[in-house]
């Protein structure tokens, strides 16, 4: 505890309210409440002078004493000990701050009304939702401050296990007073609670939180693949979005594929005959593992040229082991120095699915070889050195 000025470390009447406040905010009260465990009497210790300090210092000992005696201290009650010695005589000094009773310790605090919605968010998750409990008593604060929603959030998850699945969009979720929008600024919480109520096969807990629908088990917005096909039996159309789960069913007709990340390159890819270059935001190239027929193609992946894009190829190579790199070697980084900018945050991990070349451009960007924080954009490229890699990869097919 802290120590008044002065006073080596004694406690005062403010150290003894900043140790109740700090068993109050870890939840501790709450949860014992909740659970039936009594927090009564609740005993705080006092910390004060040694018999030697008592006759060394018997000044500061009884301005100590009588900031006690001074201080407000209803409803809580101070008890004392005898202290002293040949040189001072026996004295009573503050010993221990005691609170007797739950209500004494929520007027000590300020918290009689807060305590009173706690009560009424437990008996309502009890009575609506009582496998919810278990995480009202591990976060009780988080619950509390959700208590003025907390009607409506039980009614959500009620209504996500009786009506959800996946068929069913977040949007179609009907409750009186409750929008997508409720649902999504809550996600934390009732996320925590379905997954204590949901059975084992419906949502998926390793979803990312943000990715709310799926951590519910709902249906999650369809994922699109953006391409433009020159392969003229995939019909007129210069670019299509189609949804991932039927060009799964349905594949376009051409049979080499370029995967690029930055859009103004895609839509200026150089137009090859029998191919189709697809736009592969990132590591959302994961969702290309929904279209097996890819493993039938040439695929050739082209992205930044940092340790991101180069992370990006391994997890491609996860489902595609033979996909190759385009524009991501070497010679590309060192003829374009004027084009460098600086990768904010790079990766460091192992990368187990780059072949030995790649690697070395990797290793040499995470050990700074070429200079700090070294990155090539694949948009900072000259468009004649990506004209040349696209015929040399068409003629070596």
């Amino acid at each position: 505890m802290a120590a008044r000025r002065g006073a080596p470390g004694w406690t005062t009447w403010p150290d003894a309210r900043a140790a109740l406040r700090a068993r109050w905010d870890s939840g501790d009260l709450l949860r014992a409440r909740l659970t039936g465990r009594p927090v009564t009497p609740l005993v705080l210790p006092v910390r004060g002078p040694t018999s030697r300090e008592a006759a060394d210092r018997f000044g500061e000992v009884q301005d100590w004493v009588a900031g006690w005696r001074a201080a407000r201290l209803r409803p809580a009650r101070l008890e004392t000990a005898a202290l002293g010695g040949r040189l001072i005589g026996t004295n009573q000094v503050p010993k221990r701050v005691v609170l007797d009773s739950a209500e004494d310790v929520w007027t000590a605090l300020g918290v009689a009304a807060d305590v009173r919605r706690f009560d009424d968010l437990v008996a309502a998750t009890e009575a609506e939702l009582p496998a919810g409990l278990s995480w009202v008593a591990a976060r009780p604060h988080e619950a509390l401050a959700h208590a003025a929603d907390w009607p409506r959030m039980l009614a959500v998850v009620e209504w996500i296990l009786a009506r959800g699945g996946p068929h069913v969009y977040l949007r179609q979720v009907d409750v009186p007073g409750v929008d997508t929008k409720f649902v999504e600024e809550r996600r934390g919480v009732l996320g925590a609670l379905l997954a204590r109520t949901l059975p084992a096969d419906r949502g998926d807990p390793t979803a990312r939180p943000a990715d709310i629908a799926r951590r519910f088990g709902l249906r999650s917005k369809p994922e699109l693949v953006r391409f433009r096909s020159f392969d003229p039996a995939d019909g007129p159309y210069s670019e299509l979005a189609v949804r991932s789960d039927e060009l799964a069913r349905f594949p376009f007709a051409a049979r080499t594929v370029f995967v690029v990340e930055n859009e103004v390159t895609y839509l200026a890819f150089p137009p090859v005959p029998g191919a189709a270059v697809v736009l592969g935001n990132g590591y959302a190239v994961s969702s290309l593992a929904a279209l097996p027929w890819l493993g039938d193609r040439d695929v050739r992946y082209w992205g930044d040229l940092d340790t991101h894009g180069l992370r990006a190829l391994d997890r491609l190579r996860r489902f595609l082991p033979a996909a190759r790199s385009l524009l991501m070697d070497e010679p590309t980084l060192l003829a374009h120095r004027p084009h460098w900018s600086r990768e904010p945050v790079p990766v460091t991990e192992h990368l187990p699915r780059l072949t030995p070349d790649e690697q070395a451009v990797f290793q040499a960007l995470v050990r700074n070889e070429h200079g700090d924080l070294v990155r090539l954009e694949q948009e900072r490229i000259r468009f004649s050195a990506v004209e040349r890699a696209v015929a040399v990869a068409r003629v070596r097919g």
